[in-house]
């Protein structure tokens, strides 16, 4: 698929895996509108592409919020009249425990992780054309759990769902749908420069995974632009992608 001339909305796209999506389209050559929480973050990616000629343009937004994600779409609409593919990565992890987290607290990760991505399809899908696509990115914890990570497994089980709901409501207009679970993702250097630190991962933090390795954000990133591309994934819809090494298919006894 030729991405010249074509519009891509990345939310969260500043940093972690949304900051390697944004690298991957850009380089594609579509133009990339980041739609991020962190205006230092958006900048800093906005300045870092543009020096390679790439066309990204930071745009500080609160996915919770509906007058945000309006403002974001109505920008990069007045600007290309259209939208070709919403790439759904913000997100936020759990806070406290069972017993002692706040209602709030449970809000703010809903709202932000399942509520966003719902809310931008909204908005977004009556600008997008035919052949256009949405990936939206979830967790493996949608399918295995932790203790006390309540807000943020249900967030992402919830978006999987959502995203077969809005690939049947979205079909007739052409729009495919599509949702991503990656497992361990090393992000830790694919942060704003303020941030970047490059984790130490041991051999046994690689050994857990039947590929041999933790993930790294491009492994999230070109399977976003492969369901993205109309000409290659054009029969895809309403799937759920488990990119995770393998992990979650390991048994693991306790000796």
């Amino acid at each position: 698929m030729d991405w010249q001339g074509k519009v891509v909305i990345v939310t969260g796209g500043a940093q972690g895996i949304g900051m390697a999506v944004t690298h991957t389209f850009a380089r594609a050559g579509a133009h990339v509108a980041v739609a991020d929480s962190d205006p230092e973050a958006g900048i800093e990616i906005q300045q870092a592409m543009r020096a390679e000629g790439r066309s990204v343009t930071a745009h500080v937004c609160d996915v919770s919020s509906e007058n945000d994600i309006r403002t974001v779409i109505g920008e990069v609409t007045a600007k290309h009249n259209r939208i070709d593919c919403l790439i759904n990565v913000a997100g936020i992890s759990w806070i406290g425990g069972l017993f002692d987290r706040s209602l709030s607290d449970w809000d703010r990760v809903i709202n932000i992780n399942l509520r966003g991505p719902y809310l931008f399809a909204k908005h977004a899908a009556s600008h997008m054309p035919r052949d256009s696509a949405i990936v939206n990115i979830a967790s493996t914890r949608a399918l295995m759990s932790e203790p006390d990570t309540e807000p943020y497994s249900a967030s992402k089980a919830g978006l999987i769902g959502l995203t077969h709901a809005l690939a049947i409501t979205l079909g007739k207009t052409g729009i495919r749908v599509n949702v991503i679970s990656p497992g361990w993702i090393d992000v830790s250097a694919w942060r704003k420069s303020s941030m970047r630190n490059q984790a130490k991962l041991s051999e046994k933090d690689h050994a857990q995974h039947p590929a041999g390795r933790v993930g790294i954000p491009e492994d999230i990133a070109e399977l976003c632009l492969y369901l993205a591309d109309s000409n290659k994934a054009g029969f895809i819809t309403g799937q759920n992608f488990v990119v995770d090494g393998g992990m979650t298919r390991k048994m693991i006894y306790e000796e």
